[in-house]
């Protein structure tokens, strides 16, 4: 009997799956567990093993095609079994209803446009959905079958929907920004505030501030000899979530300047030990991190989250580290960090950062992080100021360390030129919370357990 491989559902809020490429081909012999496909979600890009031995008798979803959690997208037969379909078949199940093409129209789904002009692939906002005559309750439960759309919207959060009870909201009213039209909070407490507006006397509107999805989209001019692709899932939730931030946020950077000649000396010192006796190798980041982390300690603003009009003050340090990948960008979480030595840290970073570009993750190890730190360095970048992870309040980026000409001065205060291990550390943090003095106390305090370099590696 044939086994049917499912579109797998990779992590609670995840609605669909895009598959990126079949790593094997139908009539080819599996084994259980063996890799077979990736997919790309809105969390994690994946390999997705078989769930059982025998030969790949058909491929019903090709690459590039989106469908929901559940679907069958192929079938494993016996071993020897001869391939029922050699070529793949369209999706079972309908994809979000696509645009029109057009002469500058990408004819795909998207989330938002990319606010940028720059960005030639940057899909059409999505159509508003209409909301004038909403389906009733009662006529969906009494037995019509809803559209995959209306299924994603009635799949919202627990939260969303205990929300939406609270206040007597049907959630089929409401325009979600999430995958294929989803629901999230931030769509229903805007949707609960406009009511709440349009019930008071009328008064002159406030400007509201742009959003990436009602932002003018710039006419990109299209040549001949120009390449379209479409952009993928990951590339999508990328542009969606550094807009939305930069339209949240109250970003403002402050940079410092970092002597890490005693770290470097002393991870010179210990770096082959180090890897002999852990199996693991002894970076900058490690004794980053454990500076950041207890830095987090003393100012817990840092350490923090805006929700609403209340700030969460996390208890729990989980700290997450960009990993820059082929195809995109991802944020593993080393949770607990505060918790971890220089030797755990490092094995946790070098073990998450290799399985993000093996794409081993898991889609609960990308979630969960209240402060995160971006190496650009490592290409060069003196520094830079990245864009802040919402919900997160602040993130810190690491320049290029490398030997520099410095001023220094002995004891009598006598100057003199000496060549040192040198780094800025730039932080853009949001100044809804945080206050620039706050920022560069922060800052100090990481600067000064640097320079100090009294770290334990054992």
């Amino acid at each position: 009997m044939a086994t049917d491989v499912i579109m797998p559902q990779m992590g609670e809020s995840i609605a669909e799956g895009t598959i990126t490429k079949w790593i094997k081909s139908v009539g080819e012999s599996v084994s259980r567990d063996e890799p077979l496909f990736e997919i790309s979600t809105d969390k994690v890009d994946a390999e997705i093993p078989s769930p059982a031995a025998g030969t790949l008798t058909e491929i019903l979803v090709g690459p590039g095609q989106t469908v929901p959690v559940n679907t069958v997208v192929a079938r494993i037969g016996a071993a020897g079994e001869k391939a029922a379909a050699p070529e793949p078949k369209a999706a079972p199940a309908p994809a979000p209803e696509e645009p029109a093409p057009g002469p500058a129209t990408q004819t795909r789904p998207s989330p938002a446009a990319a606010p940028e002009p720059r960005s030639p692939e940057a899909p059409a906002a999505r159509p508003p959905r209409p909301v004038a005559a909403p389906e009733p309750e009662s006529e969906r439960a009494g037995g019509a079958v809803a559209s995959f759309e209306d299924r994603v919207r009635t799949r919202s959060s627990p939260l969303v929907r205990k929300i939406a009870a609270e206040h007597e909201v049907d959630i089929s009213q409401v325009e979600g920004t999430g995958i294929s039209g989803r629901v999230t909070k931030n769509d229903l407490l805007s949707f609960i505030d406009n009511r709440k507006t349009a019930s008071r006397p009328a008064a002159s509107p406030a400007p509201q501030p742009a959003t990436a999805a009602s932002a003018p989209r710039a006419e990109v001019f299209r040549g001949d000899r120009d390449e379209v692709v479409p952009m993928t899932a990951m590339r999508r939730k990328i542009a969606e979530r550094m807009s939305q931030s930069k339209h949240s946020a109250a970003h403002v950077a402050t940079v410092f300047s970092i002597d890490f000649t005693a770290i470097a000396r002393l991870r010179e010192r210990h770096k082959k030990a180090f890897l002999d006796a852990n199996g693991t190798k002894l970076s900058y980041m490690p004794f980053l991190f454990q500076a950041v982390t207890s830095a987090l300690k003393e100012f817990p603003e840092l350490n923090a989250s805006i929700d609403g009009d209340d700030i969460v003050y996390h208890r729990d340090v989980n700290l997450g580290m960009a990993v820059a990948l082929d195809w995109g960008l991802i944020v593993p979480v080393i949770k607990n960090a505060d918790e971890k030595s220089i030797v755990g840290l490092a094995k946790a970073a070098n073990d998450l950062a290799e399985r993000a570009r093996s794409k081993k993750l898991k889609p609960e190890e990308v979630a969960g992080g209240t402060f995160t730190v971006t190496n650009p360095g490592v290409y060069g970048s003196l520094f830079g100021t990245p864009i802040i992870l919402q919900p997160q309040v602040a993130i810190l980026g690491v320049g290029a360390i490398e030997k520099r000409p410095v001023v220094v001065s002995d004891q009598e205060g006598n100057d003199a030129l000496a060549i040192r291990t040198m780094g800025y550390l730039a932080l853009s943090f949001d100044h809804r919370l945080i206050d620039g003095a706050v920022a560069d106390q922060f800052m100090a305090k990481i600067k000064g357990a640097l320079e100090a370099a009294a770290f334990s590696l054992t």
